[in-house]
């Protein structure tokens, strides 16, 4: 059915937009470095794998969890769906200080509105809304460890950006931390 093509759709296309947008950044003045950056990408490729892969591979993993139905497919797509819109927000506005990896820009700015003045991490929060969406419509026990690699991925990117966000930022980023959750929108 073609409806069910919606959500591999949605990832490609965001896929497309974040290469596109991957030109055109500030120069990297501090970089993670590539163990550290392994550790943060590779539970990412894990849940992208686990979402991914034709169920009937993974043995005990592919007992469902979610009934594979036309609602729970819809709920996840359109969880999905937002996800990846407010992800791609958050890209476009911060703008030229963005990067795929941890760094730090020349003339790095500290961005506080648009969606980073819902959450501190925006892009993440997407992300994982869109994870979330994604192995809701999966519904098997692989989707929830996709869900798990990819919170920890994002928990210890975020551990880290806050870590140099406070050196760079100092009293600005604390009022910032004070006032903006993280990742959930309203939740300070």
């Amino acid at each position: 059915m073609l409806l069910y093509q919606f959500i591999p759709a949605c990832w490609i296309i965001w896929l497309l937009i974040w290469l596109f947008a991957s030109f055109g950044v500030k120069k990297s003045v501090r970089q993670e470095d590539p163990l550290s950056r392994l550790g943060n990408t590779a539970p990412i490729w894990i849940g992208a794998f686990l979402l991914s892969i034709d169920p009937s591979w993974f043995g005990p993993l592919r007992y469902r969890i979610i009934p594979q139905d036309l609602t729970s497919y819809t709920i996840g797509a359109a969880l999905t769906f937002i996800g990846l819109l407010f992800a791609v927000w958050a890209r476009y506005h911060i703008g030229r200080n963005w990067s795929g990896v941890i760094t730090l820009k020349e003339d790095h700015a500290l961005i506080r509105s648009g969606p980073y003045a819902l959450v501190r991490h925006p892009i993440y929060s997407g992300l994982i809304l869109a994870i979330i969406g994604s192995a809701i419509a999966r519904g098997d026990i692989a989707a929830v460890l996709a869900i798990i690699a990819v919170l920890y991925a994002v928990l210890r990117r975020v551990r880290i950006e806050e870590s140099w966000m406070s050196e760079t930022f100092g009293s600005a980023y604390a009022d910032y931390k004070a006032s903006t959750p993280a990742l959930v929108p309203f939740l300070v």
